[in-house]
């Protein structure tokens, strides 16, 4: 089934399968931010931008987006990029494999409000987990990322 629709600001089109979810799609399609964590929405390592609102693409169809914009990290890099000195200066990451997912998620939250509380953080990234770093550097990255972009 040939599926039309918008990545990263480009026409794309991919031929899937009807049960096809858009995590394997956007991996077939060489963005390799998009990470596999867990294929049942708990991780959030999957998280991409479909029509500027986080989601976890790993429980979408790729049918379903026909004629939608989906955006990954990729799509993103020189937020990415700026927001990633944080996480680094924090020490806030150790393999990396969950930081495309939270970064989807922390700059989906900038651009809905771009002076939230440590409360509202805490609710945004709630559903971006990580294995080996721990959270208390994520938020204090987070945070001054917030602090000196506003």
């Amino acid at each position: 089934m040939r599926t039309e629709f918008i990545l990263n600001g480009e026409k794309a089109c991919a031929d899937v399968s009807p049960n096809e979810n858009l995590l394997t799609t956007l991996r077939k399609l060489k963005c390799l931010s998009v990470k596999d964590g867990c294929l049942e929405g708990s991780c959030g390592a999957c998280t991409v931008w479909l029509d500027q609102k986080p989601v976890l693409s790993c429980l979408i169809q790729t049918v379903r987006i026909a004629g939608h914009e989906v955006m990954t990290l990729e799509g993103v890099q020189d937020d990415a990029l700026v927001l990633g000195r944080y996480l680094l200066d924090e020490a806030s990451e150790q393999c990396g494999y969950c930081i495309p997912g939270l970064m989807m998620t922390v700059l989906a939250l900038k651009k809905q409000n771009p002076h939230p509380t440590d409360a509202e953080i805490d609710e945004w990234i709630n559903g971006n987990l990580c294995r080996c770093s721990g959270y208390q550097s994520r938020r204090r990255a987070i945070r001054k990322y917030f602090e000196e972009m506003s």
